[in-house]
């Protein structure tokens, strides 16, 4: 009995081992068109079914950075997809639903797809797994309306975390009004505007938003696709009514299971991306370094959202 015991943790053991350190396929183009986007979908080798939440940023008014409904049409058809978005919590068009709808409008979605402002009416709570900051994340709540998400992200700057890719879009893309308020206030306040008021370590709101992610990616029992387009590379997100002008020239696209591995890869392409006048990483890379961006995928695996260690597999080749 002994001996059975001392081997079953020997197993036990490798297999932690083994998991510890398994790599995550992340898949990769250099095109970025209407038939890539399907293309690296379909790599992935897993369909979404069901009712799909094609969750993107519809983008600030005056912002031309978010990605496009011509982009992305083939993709949402290919699904038979519903765009999904919530309401921000700093003012702007998007704050009051009224003024979301006519800049969705404006940016040309509702003509072309269903879209659905999931915290138009109410919100909800959904468990977080990881309880650091949040005893809870606050989403739209048509959320429970969908049995599957693809994540489509503009990869790209971020005023507050760095960088804007795949695990904010899960975190304080899905997140209500007063959830972004709860993640920006790390689990102080759902009041706006009263959660800007709170001052704390930046690590606080990472790790905020990585716990809110998980909780995303927990609710859909892990049926969720991320995919992030790195194109129109601003160091300001789409949610900046006046971004600055991209500095570095568009690289791809990555898709994974993974939103750890797949965040992870866009951060360490730009990293040792070789710049040149024109096309200049530097930018983009001081902006994630003051806001201490990459700990995000740090914390994000810490808590076992998913991994950075990855096996990038180039769909040109």
């Amino acid at each position: 009995m002994k001996r059975m015991r001392i081997m079953a943790a020997a197993v036990l053991l490798l297999m932690t081992t083994t998991m510890s350190f398994a790599q995550s396929k992340v898949y990769f183009t250099k095109e970025i068109s209407p038939e890539a986007l399907v293309k690296i979908y379909k790599a992935l080798g897993v369909e979404a079914k069901g009712r799909v939440a094609v969750k993107i940023s519809t983008g600030e008014g005056g912002n031309n950075h978010y990605l496009k409904p011509t982009l992305i049409r083939q993709l949402v058809d290919e699904v038979n997809g519903t765009i999904v978005e919530c309401n921000t919590a700093y003012g702007g068009s998007r704050q009051d639903v009224k003024k979301h709808w006519e800049t969705i409008h404006e940016h040309g979605f509702d003509s072309i797809f269903a879209v659905d402002i999931m915290d138009e009416y109410h919100d909800m709570r959904i468990p977080v797994q990881d309880k650091k900051h949040l005893k809870y994340d606050i989403v739209g709540e048509h959320l429970a309306n969908y049995t599957a998400m693809i994540n489509l992200a503009h990869f790209k700057g971020h005023a507050m975390g760095g960088f804007g890719g795949v695990l904010k879009n899960a975190s304080i893309g899905v997140a209500s009004t007063a959830g972004k308020a709860y993640i920006h206030s790390h689990g102080v306040t759902s009041k706006t505007p009263d959660c800007w008021d709170y001052t704390a370590p930046q690590d606080f709101f990472l790790e905020s938003m990585a716990a809110a992610a998980q909780a995303v990616h927990n609710y859909f029992s892990g049926n969720v696709i991320y995919i992030n387009v790195m194109n129109n590379m601003s160091v300001d997100c789409d949610c900046d009514g006046h971004p600055a002008k991209p500095e570095l020239q568009d690289m791809g696209i990555m898709a994974s299971l993974d939103p750890v591995a797949v965040d992870q890869a866009c951060l360490d392409k730009v990293f040792n991306y070789n710049g040149k006048p024109g096309d200049d990483n530097k930018p983009l890379i001081e902006r994630i370094n003051r806001q201490h961006g990459t700990y995000i995928t740090d914390y994000a695996e810490q808590i076992g959202l998913g991994s950075k260690k990855y096996e990038l597999i180039n769909l040109d080749k």
